[in-house]
This record gives structure tokens, sequence and C-alpha cells, in this order.
């Protein structure tokens, strides 16, 4: 249903008549004339709840495969692409922070020893300091290669935030996920 004439119309001549009269704007709004509510609204209702489905589970997928049109305002542009492929490609200490604390925590609520307890606790906050160091480490590294790259002027707030956001969660969590292997550090 395209406004292009048919192949046969196409090259008419444009004074010739056209064989039949202008439909009236009432032949025309019965032509386009359906119901407005489906015969089986049940069914309509799944129909538009699975189209719904398979559009959202289609903006997930390309969205975790890191296509730009898809992802949140946050994770857009170059050197968002580039934060995410170095944090990616370094191994850190904040990856190992949400297990231990779980494992910790499963061990403060069975173990009833308090110096177990207290071992527990030292653990937690060696391994905060750890991902502190690891962050301010990241953060200067970070900071220069993509000074280098894009320019000091040009970099945008909140990159280091993001970094360090990212690096905390488990590698298999990340969203996007992880578009580059271990050591494959952005050019």
């Amino acid at each position: 249903m395209s406004d292009r004439p048919e192949s046969n119309e196409q090259h008419r001549d444009p004074e010739a008549k056209k064989n039949r009269p202008t439909p009236s704007r009432r032949q025309q709004e019965q032509a386009r004339r359906r119901p407005l509510v489906p015969e089986d609204r049940k069914t309509a209702k799944a129909e538009a709840r699975a189209e719904m489905r398979r559009e959202r589970n289609y903006i997930r997928e390309r969205m975790m495969e890191g296509d730009e049109r898809y992802l949140p305002a946050r994770d857009v542009g170059p050197q968002r692409r580039y934060i995410r492929d170095y944090v990616d490609a370094r191994y850190s200490f904040g990856e190992l922070l949400i297990p231990i604390a779980l494992v910790i925590l499963l061990v403060s609520l069975f173990i009833q020893n308090v110096q177990v307890q207290a071992y527990s606790t030292y653990v937690i906050y060696v391994l905060l300091g750890l991902v502190v160091l690891d962050g301010f480490i990241m953060h200067f590294t970070l900071k220069k290669k993509m000074s280098d790259k894009f320019g000091a002027e040009n970099l945008q707030r909140g990159n280091t935030f993001y970094a360090i956001m990212r690096s905390i969660q488990l590698r298999m969590l990340r969203t996007p996920r992880a578009l580059v292997g271990r050591r494959e550090y952005p050019n």
C-alpha cells in the first residue's frame, strides 16, 4: 500500500483519463474501516504481550552486544566504549568483592566463633582497601590513556566513577557484556 503508482500506470499519458471516478470521502472511509476492538480480545492481548516480549528481548540482546543505538545514555559514546574495553581487559580486586563478601557473610552467620568473625572482618577491610587502591591506580592510568587518545580537555565527567562501578561488578553480570578478552587492552 504505497503511494507509488503501479508499474503499468507509471508511463501513462498525464492527459489521459483514469477510467474511473474519484472515490468520495465516504467510500474511502468505508474501505479503510475496521473494528476498534478485535473479535477475540483475549488472543489479541496475548499476541500484543508476545510481540512486546519479543521486542524487549531484541532490544536487550542488542544492548548486551554493545550496539550504541540500544544502550542507555550513560553507556553511549567512544569514551565510555574505551572505558568498558579497558576495564574488561584487566583483572581487578573489585570483581572479588561481592563473592568474598557473600562467603564471609555466610561464614559469620553459621560460625559463631568470635575469632573467626574478627578475621572475616579484617579480610573485608583488607579487600575494601585493595579495591580503593585498585580504583586509584585505574583512575590515574585510565585518565592518562584517555587524555592521550581523546585530549585532556575533551574528557567526559564521571568517567572514573563509571570505570570503578564497572570494575566492581562481576564480569559475567556486566551490562553491556564484556566484548574483549582479558589483557586485550584497547588502542
